[in-house]
């Protein structure tokens, strides 16, 4: 019932996810949520988030920032990172995240998401037809729609976990 929103992957945060093992299965290009995912909700690149967008360059990566946000937001945040990005993308909306792989010149084989919240990154990445790595939130500060979300969401990962458990067996 709730597999439709289960990520193929669960992890503590982006910048512990592998991605040279990634490039090495073959994706080129991924796409990003930036709120919570890469930096607390709100808040400019970091020096964290833009060594992390170099390393990407380096291995050989596209990416592209994928956001519901206004442009404002979206080009405050990328002003450092210096990436392509879609703003007011009306995730889980597939449009964008096929807008995006345009851009970054791959296809559903070869690019993977990253996000935070399940309703929107994941969903609309498992409706693209792509790889979704769900990450929990980097900050617990919260617009209040995405509070009453988290409360959903963590129903489903609560499935989620059994399923990844009794698979595990």
């Amino acid at each position: 019932m709730f597999e439709t929103f289960f990520p193929d992957e669960y992890v503590d945060s982006t910048y512990v996810i592998p991605f040279e093992e990634l490039y090495e299965k073959g994706y080129r290009g991924v796409i990003f949520d930036i709120d919570n995912t890469l930096v607390p909700h709100g808040a400019p690149a970091d020096d964290r988030a833009v060594r992390f967008f170099e390393r990407l360059e380096k291995i050989g990566f596209s990416s592209c920032l994928l956001s519901n946000n206004r442009e404002a937001r979206v080009r405050m945040f990328n002003r450092e990172i210096g990436t392509n990005y879609i703003y007011n993308a009306h995730k889980p909306s597939v449009k964008n995240y096929l807008r995006a792989m345009e851009i970054m010149g791959t296809d559903r084989d070869t690019t993977l998401f990253v996000g935070d919240q399940l309703f929107t990154d994941v969903w609309g990445a498992r409706k693209s037809g792509l790889y979704s790595i769900l990450v929990k939130p980097i900050n617990p500060k919260e617009e209040i729609q995405i509070v009453l979300k988290r409360y959903l969401e963590k129903i489903v990962l609560y499935f989620y976990r059994k399923s990844t458990d009794r698979g595990r067996r």
